[in-house]
């Protein structure tokens, strides 16, 4: 199902079960509001700055379409761009990692040591990424890597929290703070 499917469909299911009036309509506005989602303030200019030095490759949960608008408000050529429309499958699911390593592999002749998997989310990118051997930065902007013993009570946004938190070979709390570490 493509992500705008599921944004309509998820829309429907939410009113339903909150007892809130939508239509078709309020659903299909929901499903198209993707294309006005803020990215988050540092990343434009994080991911030019990193562009100017390594290969940039997306792995992103949303179609191709959905991609390419929130791409517009990034203003970044990547490398290459594979979603879950392209893989048939969603994040956290380890397909998604095989699919981008192999493509990587084919499409680079990179290997698994030679990537580095950049993310926020610990349940969709860096369980997985761990699983399939993927050396990884968190970009930690909750915070929660310093909640000590609380870091189960914090605020995990849109994300389901895991049970643990994965490791990581890095942690930065914003993207231009990795960006500005690594490219001097």
């Amino acid at each position: 199902m493509l992500y705008s499917d599921i944004l309509r469909t998820v829309h429907a299911q939410f009113s339903l079960d909150n007892q809130l009036m939508t239509n078709e309509e309020l659903d299909q506005q929901f499903s198209d509001s993707l294309q006005d989602w803020p990215a988050f303030p540092d990343s434009a200019e994080a991911l030019t700055l990193l562009q100017s030095r390594f290969q940039l490759v997306i792995l992103s949960n949303v179609d191709r379409a959905g991609f390419a608008a929130s791409n517009r408000k990034l203003g970044v050529k990547f490398d290459a761009i594979y979603t879950a429309e392209d893989i048939g499958t969603y994040k956290p699911d380890s397909a998604n990692f095989n699919y981008l390593l192999q493509r990587l592999k084919e499409d680079f002749g990179l290997r698994r040591s030679d990537v580095l998997h950049v993310a926020q989310s610990l349940r969709h990118d860096h369980v997985p990424a761990r699983q399939v051997g993927l050396s990884n930065v968190w970009i930690d902007r909750q915070n929660l890597s310093r909640g000590g013993t609380d870091w189960k009570g914090s605020d995990w946004g849109a994300t389901a929290p895991v049970d643990e938190i994965p490791e990581t070979d890095f942690i930065f709390y914003t993207m231009r703070e990795f960006a500005e570490s690594v490219t001097g």
